[in-house]
């Protein structure tokens, strides 16, 4: 399995990217405001809202301030493996809400599934560390199965499953290979909340346990150009 291209790696990690889970979550939380209630798409966001946070904290711990697990290779919980394993079940959940309650369990696994191949592909292309993915999918599979659980025995009021399904259609194929520079807003986030002016590094956080980002002097930092050059 590791031997497929790392051109099919790359396409199946992009499942996993911000810019097509963000907005498959939005268009989610549309549905169930229309469909359902407008109490179980606030219910769907703040769910989902719990796992990006626990996510973004443990990136922002490691850039700004170096806090991870040396021994586990864990800097922080992976986004994409989050992401999908959270939002693909429930995609599939809500996109089979008129089948048989086995085919539409049947669809929430094979949304899991998709988050678990995300996961991998992050570790083929070293984006993360097997731990980082595994703790991202366990992290984004409680967030998708709290909400299954909240919301499996809703009943829509208005819902037309083909509209449903070429929305979610349009959304994932529209947008899968749209890059979003996640990674660059957490660091600067990190940077700003920690004053540093450079985030930690993986490698060098391995292989230093004293090691710290370089910053320049203060006074470098600032004094106007004109004092700098003199």
């Amino acid at each position: 399995m590791y031997d497929l291209p790392l051109q099919l790696w790359n396409w199946i990690t992009y499942f996993g990217s911000a810019g097509i889970t963000l907005p498959l979550a939005a268009t989610l939380a549309i549905w169930l405001a229309l469909g359902y209630s407008p109490r179980l798409a606030i219910a769907w966001l703040a769910v989902l809202g719990v796992g990006i946070a626990a996510v973004a904290l443990t990136k922002v711990a490691f850039l700004g301030w170096g806090i991870g697990i040396r021994a586990w290779d864990f800097t922080g919980f992976s986004g994409h493996s989050m992401l999908s394993t959270s939002v693909y079940p429930v995609v599939m959940m809500i996109a089979m809400t008129r089948a048989h309650p086995a085919l539409r369990m049947a669809g929430v696994v094979f949304g899991i599934a998709l988050g678990v191949a995300v996961s991998l592909s992050r570790v083929v292309l070293s984006a993360h560390s097997p731990s980082e993915a595994i703790t991202g999918c366990v992290v984004g599979a409680l967030t998708a199965l709290s909400f299954v659980a909240i919301a499996w025995r809703a009943q829509p009021h208005r819902w037309s499953v083909p509209a449903v399904v070429a929305s979610l259609a349009v959304v994932t194929v529209a947008l899968h290979g749209v890059p979003v520079p996640s990674q660059r807003w957490v660091t600067e986030v990190a940077l700003k909340m920690s004053g540093h002016q450079h985030p930690y590094v993986r490698a060098r956080w391995k292989a230093n346990p004293n090691y710290r980002p370089a910053s320049r002097p203060a006074a470098a930092v600032f004094q106007p150009a004109e004092m700098r050059r003199i």
